[in-house]
């Protein structure tokens, strides 16, 4: 059996651990690993955290992000 994790997120412990099956294939434990850590957002959370926003740009930001929402749900709705 082999675990694979990834680790320490600021201060904060976040895991995605894979175990292998017996007669899994390497290749087949990673792609669920891929998978894991993505679903987990544990890239974005690192992403997010490594360099310091304002305020005021975390809003502008997030406001930025409800307009882009908003187009596509009025360009969904359009089709």
């Amino acid at each position: 059996m082999v675990q694979v994790q990834l680790g320490l997120v600021w201060g904060c412990f976040r895991l995605a651990e894979v175990r292998i099956q017996e007669g899994e294939s390497l290749e087949n434990a990673l792609r669920r690993f891929k998978r894991k850590v993505q679903t987990e957002d544990i890239i974005k959370e690192v992403k997010r955290h490594s360099f310091y926003l304002k305020p005021g740009e975390k809003k502008r930001a997030k406001e930025a992000l409800a307009r882009k929402r908003s187009r596509k749900k009025a360009r969904k709705e359009q089709d």
